[in-house]
């Protein structure tokens, strides 16, 4: 078994995605808060496509809109217009409770400041997880295991989140996203905690799990990690850069 292969995805409310070279397509998404009399937009008439396999980064200027696009490509945020499509799931259609099916099947989230939980192990951290799912304890416990060694922090195991690296976290914070073998990741700016050694070390674990496979779209500012990807995807005042505004 090669370091970053696939083990079998546990049972799930949602186990069916349309075979498709496309795992995400939107069209004509917007986002917008109540102002008044007015509307302010945060994002505008959003049409893209995201292969599987692809390698995506979302660059532009702070406000443009980019975590609010990757927290509804995580389906963290449901408070949205125009359509949605996850590997054929029509997302916009579905019941809160299938879309949370939807995201815990398929869908690894890194956040940029780790968001471990401080009282639970690293081990602990890692069940966490897997403990949403229908997995008996013992498969659970082989799960860890394999994610431990496989992310050479096997001696981490038994230590707490403040007794770790900032890198260290987000090493396990990665681990933790990978461990139920998600059709993607979705990372919100993951080194930007990170001192550069550090962020070269996260990029490059991304970098391996794309070629194992998995789609990795991530939010960034910086130029030298939107150069792991395989495409840039820019976005200002909420538009698509290229795209027609009128």
């Amino acid at each position: 078994m090669s370091f970053f292969s696939r083990s079998p995805q546990p049972a799930s409310p949602i186990d069916d995605l349309a075979p498709s070279d496309v795992l995400i397509s939107l069209h004509q998404l917007e986002k917008s808060y109540a102002l008044g009399a007015s509307r302010s937009w945060v994002l505008r008439r959003i049409t893209l496509d995201i292969k599987e396999g692809e390698f995506v980064s979302i660059m532009g200027p702070s406000g443009a809109g980019k975590s609010t696009l990757l927290h509804i490509l995580g389906m963290h945020d449901s408070a949205w217009t125009g359509e949605y499509y996850f590997g054929g799931q029509p997302v916009h259609r579905l019941s809160a409770k299938d879309r949370a099916a939807l995201h815990k099947k398929w869908i690894g989230f890194v956040f940029q400041s780790y968001h471990l939980l401080d009282h639970l192990t690293v081990y602990e951290n890692l069940d966490v997880p897997l403990s949403y799912r229908d997995i008996k304890k013992a498969e659970r416990d082989s799960m860890v295991c394999d994610i431990l060694d496989r992310f050479a922090i096997v001696g981490k195991k038994d230590l707490y989140p403040n007794q770790l690296s900032g890198g260290q976290q987000q090493l396990v914070a990665v681990a933790r996203a990978v461990i139920a073998n998600p059709k993607i990741i979705l990372a919100d700016e993951p080194t930007g905690n990170l001192h550069s050694s550090q962020g070269r070390e996260i990029m490059e674990l991304f970098r391996k799990l794309n070629e194992g496979g998995t789609t990795i779209v991530q939010v960034t500012h910086s130029e030298a990690n939107a150069e792991y990807g395989s495409r840039v995807i820019e976005l200002k005042d909420g538009w698509l850069v290229g795209a027609p505004t009128a």
